[in-house]
């Protein structure tokens, strides 16, 4: 069996159970697991990249994204819109999406995951056009080499129903539940070290029915899988609530079966003190989105408040269509000046943001296999080098947050090389980008 020894890092950041941050350390990788941690490890037969000058952390997990999205980063018309103004723009230009360009933003945005350091990541697709399928994110998983979580997403209250969404990107409720069942059969992996697992995913409580909510949950309670939906994201997504279901977006999630262990939402962030409890007691998590929630307006979300109660809490860049980047170092970095920002330079460390990024986003997506470097675990690895300018002056190498690189050296998934030195080894990068800019163009005019 191939080993692999990481030898010498300046500071590994386990993110074990005890936090353990080790100094001139090594890693032992065999197969796809980590194999020992520690220092002076002897592996004669094993290959060794050396990490000296370099911070060695879990890689990164993104629990909220929409790959299809980085086809359409900065469009006129939703740069300066809220969330339900800047949906209304996208929505008929997303609709002449087919599998190519899903399948080609799929790849750019996880390839542009990859180099910020994230091995693990979630993706929500919710509309279907042109014959789209779940597959062709997948596929692109797969070319790309990340650990992937892809939801079944669905839209199916249109305009003439009173939704948000055209006509024309809705799904009949029927015909989401089928698909739902037949994408779980034919790509969910249950196994401990799964490179893909799949959940169910309605997009949100103003796209989708009560019924089509409740349906789902039952389903993904029947197949084992993990349910996941936007909430709470704005005002206007509070408001809506209230003036269509009568309760706020935690009741509704609770009434529907929407809360628990196996259930993670997207933003909350206007979850007040009695929904924070309630997703705290239920083991519901949480994706934060910082940067789309800045770029929309829609707020603050409570990120300490929910950390203190012991809600399970993940990081997310969500769509580069509201972001407009996938950068997911980047995205804990605005996790941490958020928090300081609203309650005081001293509500949330450089540790804790990498903390929430790493074990707290596997934890979110039920993968305790995934996020902390220590024997048994997944070989999902970052290596950042702190011998560059970000860092240099830097009197705490560890704090990457404060000052570190925001493109990773190398990432190792399941122990296989991803980027190695800076670049990507498992897909054309150039040419991957010089298609996507001939898609968006064709899609502009």
């Amino acid at each position: 069996m191939h080993e692999l020894l990481i030898r010498n890092a300046d500071a590994v950041l386990t993110m074990d159970d005890d936090r353990c941050e080790l100094s001139g350390a090594d890693i032992l990788i065999r197969g796809g697991t980590i194999a020992e941690v520690g220092q002076g490890i002897v592996a004669p037969q094993a290959e060794v990249i050396s990490a000296r000058g370099c911070v060695v952390t879990p890689g990164l997990v993104n629990t909220h994204h929409h790959l299809f999205q980085t086809l359409t980063r900065a469009v006129p018309g939703g740069q300066d819109a809220l969330l339900f103004g800047w949906l209304q723009t996208l929505y008929p230009v997303w609709a002449r999406f087919g599998p190519e360009e899903m399948r080609v933003s799929a790849v750019v945005g996880l390839a542009e995951l990859a180099l910020s350091g994230c091995t693990l990541t979630s993706d929500h697709l919710y509309l279907f056009p042109n014959g789209s399928r779940l597959d062709d994110t997948i596929e692109a998983a797969g070319e790309v080499g990340l650990r992937f979580h892809p939801t079944r997403g669905a839209m199916s209250i249109g305009e003439s129903a009173g939704g948000l969404p055209p006509d024309s990107l809705v799904e009949r409720e029927s015909d989401i539940l089928k698909d739902c069942l037949r994408v779980v059969d034919a790509f969910h992996d249950p196994t401990e070290g799964a490179m893909v697992r799949v959940g169910i995913a309605p997009c949100s409580p103003f796209s989708v029915s009560r019924d089509l909510m409740r349906d789902a949950a039952l389903l993904a309670r029947d197949k084992a899988v993990m349910l996941h939906t936007h909430l709470a994201e704005n005002d206007e997504d509070v408001a809506y609530s209230l003036a269509k279901f009568g309760c706020r977006p935690g009741q509704y999630a609770e009434d529907l079966g929407w809360t628990g262990d196996d259930v993670w939402h997207a933003h909350c962030v206007k979850l007040d003190g009695s929904e924070i409890e309630l997703f705290a007691g239920s083991r519901t998590g949480v994706a934060h989105c910082p940067c789309s929630n800045c770029r929309l307006g829609s707020g603050i979300a409570p990120v300490r408040a929910m950390r203190d109660a012991g809600v399970k809490l993940g990081l997310g860049v969500d769509g580069s269509a509201s972001n407009d980047s996938g950068n997911l170092i980047l995205e804990a970095r605005q996790a941490m000046l958020l928090q300081r920002v609203a309650q005081g330079a001293d509500k949330m460390s450089a540790r804790e943001a990498l903390e929430i990024a790493t074990r707290g986003g596997a934890d979110v997506l039920g993968r305790p296999d995934c996020g902390r470097i220590c024997p048994g675990k997944r070989a999902d690895i970052a290596i950042w080098d702190v011998a560059c300018i970000e860092s240099a002056g830097s009197w705490d190498k560890a704090a990457l947050l404060l000052a570190g690189p925001t493109r990773v050296r190398d990432l190792f998934v399941e122990g296989r090389p991803i980027v190695r030195d800076g670049q990507m080894l498992t897909v054309d990068l150039p040419r991957l980008i010089e298609q996507q800019n001939r898609l968006a163009a064709r899609l502009m005019q």
